[in-house]
């Protein structure tokens, strides 16, 4: 493909060729080459092709996919329009500076896609032209001819330099009109061309001892460039031997670490003739710029040496003309060529030209962190670079082509255990010595929310005083969560459910940011001894993660319940208690026992029975934890049938709190001597004393058949009663309570449990006393709450009596 760039009236042709090289796997990038041939000295803003359709990319798409031109080079001589996709020129190309006098001269560029991660090498060739003049090392030149020289005599003049190639370099040479002089052409063995002045006709230094022509050197470029230099010719006397050097053309190997002051040649050139005519002085006629700067010549003895510094990666070689002067001022000329020899003094370079400052700690394994890039200005060995991350880290580098280098994890990440990573690169050449560059890229790692909030235990259990006032922090529940920021914060609430019919949130609440839990009502522990909740933690995260945990809540006891007396029941304000004791009774005798319980528990529940006001002397002891009250001593003649008792039950609690009964004792051998005494006590009312009697003769007749009826059954049955009569209670409403106790014919002097007896009297003191016994066990202690129980006594009753018999008979416990 050939296109032409033109430049006022000049045309400039330019051949450019593209080369294209896909490799794709997968998702690796994409490398290819492309090439292209422009002429040097192009104005800025030339353009050198459409880079963006050679590569088939979408001009739209070029800003966005941040193409760009990487060069090799210290100057950036070229860039892309990212508008129109066009590669142009943005510096003045010289070739001769670029590249000296090799006869190839090219520019390697690196077109990046770095979104995509595409890569194409980009190779310019710079083509020579016509743009420098043909020069001579000096503006005149000074010979001496001896006038004996002969026609056809030669004397050599230092030649032009062209830094351009081929046509455009120096062609020919013409000398000005003279009648003397002509110009001869040397050829030297490595096809250098001298111009040499050629002596016509005798001089004779008498008649013209001084000759000056002007020597003209022409190019073969398109226009032609000139250059001229004046030659200054003086006649002499005889010195007919030119210096000789021992070659044409010298050549030297140079490392580019040699100090200055280094000696590179000697030179040494001779001439056989004497005196001055034999003294011979040095000098460079032809060299370089900065080949001047670089080396110097000694006149007197002509030793080159180095007065500057060497670079391979500047310059790779130096080409200089020596001149040997005499005292007769014959010259000689010699080239010395000067090859620099490359050595490991260039570190790699590392350069990073994508980055990404952070990746989410969920990325998977394979995500491009960086595109580095690699470089090392030696060649060779030297410029081989091996390129490997210094520590053991989950990433690895994958080369993506020539210098260019891809960082990508190898693993999953976890911000927990790592949050962020120094990763060093480490790029060393192969050279001898090696030398290495480091580069530390900082990489974090973003949190995401992959870690549930965590409770400090499994379970927890709060303990919670009864009676506590509503409002009341009662436990704190924390829990972590080892994310970030929103991924951290923690929210609790309490999972709703009920505790025995009764919703979960009128009994305690939480503080959603601390997990402080509030009761909401005050506690009973006689009503609810324990429940649990279920706290859930939730994160701020997305999607959100929670965890939950169970609180038991269990309520301590107070003593708040002062004990409560089941056995007597008593109500002093409107019945009297008795007990009636055998009259034989002796010491340790068990009269009753006080049963009472505590609806506390623990320490607050444990009971102790005290006597209040007992007479004096005492008659009576109860046990302290047994609450039996039992015969102190014998009871004497002259001791009072009726003894009143006051009982204190006292619970163990902090206040302590107790409840008291009152009991009448009454000592008699038979019920006879007892209902004196039960009649003596004091009635309410008048009425109430007249419904007493009716109700007594009414007992009595009923209790008069009741016998009757009764003595027959036990005739019928040959079975004979022995046991002692047991008084009932007489319904509050009209009679006295009385509660009768015997002891157990096998007992040892205590209640017999777990035996009680069912026991049914009747309450006339005229007729004799008949019980019925029935013995019960196992009596839970629920049925001593109430000691109405009538449906024991009935079932019998209904066999023997007549039904308006019953409403006159009591069975009690």
């Amino acid at each position: 493909m050939c296109g032409k760039i033109r430049s006022g009236n000049r045309e400039r042709t330019m051949t450019w060729q593209v080369v294209f090289f896909f490799i794709s796997f997968l998702c690796e990038p994409i490398y290819g080459q492309l090439q292209y041939s422009i002429y040097e000295e192009l104005k800025q803003g030339s353009v050198v092709g459409s880079i963006a359709k050679d590569l088939a990319l979408d001009i739209k798409e070029l800003s966005i996919q941040k193409f760009h031109i990487v060069s090799h080079a210290k100057k950036q001589y070229f860039n892309v329009n990212l508008e129109n996709g066009d590669l142009y020129v943005t510096d003045r190309i010289d070739r001769e500076i670029i590249c000296g006098i090799q006869q190839s001269c090219f520019l390697n560029l690196e077109a990046v896609v770095e979104n995509t991660l595409n890569l194409y090498t980009v190779e310019v060739e710079i083509q020579d032209i016509n743009d420098n003049p043909p020069r001579f090392s000096k503006n005149t030149f000074d010979i001496g001819i001896s006038e004996s020289a002969v026609p056809g005599a030669r004397f050599a003049l230092g030649n032009a330099q062209d830094p351009d190639l081929g046509t455009n370099s120096v062609q020919s040479y013409k000398l000005s009109v003279n009648e003397y002089f002509t110009l001869g052409e040397k050829t030297s063995r490595d096809g250098s061309k001298y111009p040499e002045l050629v002596l016509e006709k005798p001089l004779d230094r008498e008649k013209q001892s001084f000759y000056e022509v002007i020597l003209t050197a022409f190019d073969g470029g398109k226009p032609i460039k000139t250059g001229t230099a004046l030659i200054k010719i003086a006649v002499h006397d005889i010195n007919d031997n030119y210096p000789v050097f021992s070659q044409d053309t010298y050549r030297i190997s140079l490392n580019e670490n040699e100090p200055k002051g280094f000696l590179v040649l000697h030179l040494n050139a001779t001439d056989e003739d004497e005196g001055s005519n034999a003294q011979i002085t040095y000098s460079f006629i032809h060299i370089p710029e900065n080949a001047r700067q670089t080396f110097s010549i000694v006149p007197q003895n002509g030793d080159i040496k180095i007065n500057g510094e060497l670079d391979y990666e500047v310059t790779e070689s130096y080409e200089m003309t020596v001149e040997a002067k005499d005292g007769g001022g014959l010259v000689a000329h010699c080239k010395v060529l000067i090859q620099i020899n490359d050595i490991n003094d260039n570190a790699p370079e590392i350069k990073i030209t994508s980055f990404k400052t952070a990746i989410p700690e969920d990325s998977s394994p394979g995500t491009v962190i960086a595109l580095i890039k690699i470089h090392d200005l030696d060649s060779g060995e030297n410029g081989e670079v091996v390129c490997q991350i210094s520590e053991i880290l989950p990433f690895q580098l994958i080369s993506s082509s020539r210098s260019y280098f891809k960082l990508v994890t190898t693993t999953t990440m976890d911000r927990e255990i790592v949050s962020d990573y120094n990763i060093t690169v480490k790029a060393a050449d192969k050279g001898s010595p090696q030398l290495s560059t480091n580069k530390t890229i900082r990489l974090k790692i973003s949190d995401v929310n992959d870690n549930p909030p965590v409770f400090e235990k499994t379970s927890f259990i709060a303990y919670v005083p009864e009676n506590n006032p509503p409002g009341t922090s009662i436990y704190s529940v924390h829990a972590s969560d080892l994310d970030l920021n929103k991924n951290a914060q923690i929210i609790y609430s309490i999972l709703i459910n009920n505790v025995e019919d009764v919703q979960l949130s009128s009994y305690v609440s939480i503080n959603s940011v601390t997990g402080v839990v509030y009761a909401q009502s005050s506690f009973d522990y006689e009503q609810l001894r324990e429940f649990q909740i279920q706290v859930m933690a939730k994160d701020s995260g997305s999607p959100p993660l929670s965890t939950n945990v169970t609180v038991k809540i269990c309520i301590i006891d107070k003593n708040d319940n002062a004990p409560k007396i089941l056995y007597p029941s008593a109500d002093t304000e409107s019945t009297a208690l008795f007990e009636f004791i055998p009259r034989s009774s002796e010491k340790g005798f068990l009269v009753t026992k006080i049963i009472a319980v505590d609806a506390d528990s623990g320490h607050n529940a444990w009971l102790s029975y005290h006597l209040l006001h007992v007479p004096e002397p005492s008659f009576f002891i109860v046990g302290q934890h047994t609450g039996e009250i039992r015969m102190a001593r014998t009871f004497q003649d002259t001791d009072t049938l009726r003894q009143r008792v006051t009982i204190m039950v006292k619970d163990n609690g902090y206040p302590s709190l107790s409840a008291t009964v009152t009991l009448n004792l009454v000592v008699a051998e038979n019920f006879q001597q007892v209902l004196p005494e039960l009649s003596n006590q004091p009635s309410d009312s008048d009425t109430q004393s007249n419904v007493t009697i009716y109700l007594v003769v009414s007992i009595a007749l009923i209790s008069l058949f009741f016998i009757l009826t009764v003595m027959v059954t036990v005739i019928s049955k040959c079975r004979k009663s022995n046991t002692p009569i047991a008084f009932g209670t007489i319904s509050k409403d009209f009679y006295p309570q009385v509660a009768l106790r015997y002891p157990y014919q096998f007992s040892d002097g205590t209640l017999p449990l777990p035996y009680s007896y069912d026991v049914c009297v009747a309450l006339d003191s005229s007729e004799n006393e008949f019980a019925y016994l029935k013995p019960t066990q196992n009596v839970p202690v629920d049925s001593l709450i109430d000691t109405d129980d009538t449906a024991i006594g009935n079932d019998y009753l209904k066999d023997t009596l007549p039904s308006a018999s019953l409403a006159q008979v009591r069975c009690i416990s």
